[in-house]
């Protein structure tokens, strides 16, 4: 049976300040909401950990691919020296490695290069061009000057009520309700004074 999708994306608070976002997401972390994302103009220390992001794979990802560069760098030449075309020049054994460690390592430094570019492109879901926070009024401000938190209705914890307003005790500028339908290009924004929930 398929699970229905919720009537909305989540509820996004703003706040003015990056330390009213950290505290905000601490306390919705305290409060048992895991499903939540956090959105600044720059980074802010602990507010990663403070949403969930816990592990990081994309070094161990660069890893397995700069050695994986490197392996292939190591075998091509290996190949078209000791198997494919083998030449016996001034003597030396047809596997001269001491020769390969130049390509060797730059074909390590390539295939890392690449995992790198290719493994942030995807962990990021990029390119990304719609994203329901997209919609939301004055979301284009957490490029310059505010700070966004969205708990997500897909959360255990969700309830629409009692998530406003606990959103409602950490005193934000606005909270809004973001729509999941890429249509509806107008989120539903509310003032907190004016909002008895």
């Amino acid at each position: 049976m398929r699970k229905e999708r919720p009537l909305i994306y989540g509820l996004m608070a703003e706040f003015d300040t990056p330390e009213a976002l950290l505290n905000a997401a601490k306390q919705a972390r305290a409060a048992g909401y895991r499903r939540m994302d956090a959105f600044s103009p720059f980074a802010i220390e602990g507010l990663a950990e403070e949403v969930g992001f816990r592990f990081n794979i994309l070094p161990w990802l660069i890893l397995i691919g700069g050695f994986g560069g490197a392996i292939l760098g190591y075998f091509m030449q290996w190949y078209g020296m000791a198997i494919s075309y083998p030449i016996n020049v001034g003597g030396r054994p047809l596997n001269s490695w001491a020769s390969y460690v130049p390509p060797t390592f730059e074909m390590g430094v390539l295939g890392a290069s690449l995992t790198g570019f290719f493994a942030m492109l995807a962990l990021c879901r990029l390119p990304q061009p719609y994203h329901p926070v997209f919609t939301a009024p004055q979301f284009d401000l957490t490029t310059r000057n505010r700070f966004f938190l969205c708990l997500q209705a897909n959360d255990p914890q969700f309830d629409a009520r009692r998530t406003w307003q606990f959103l409602a005790n950490l005193h934000p500028v606005h909270i809004m309700e973001v729509d999941h339908d890429p249509q509806d290009m107008v989120a539903i924004t509310h003032r907190i004074h004016s909002e008895e929930m």
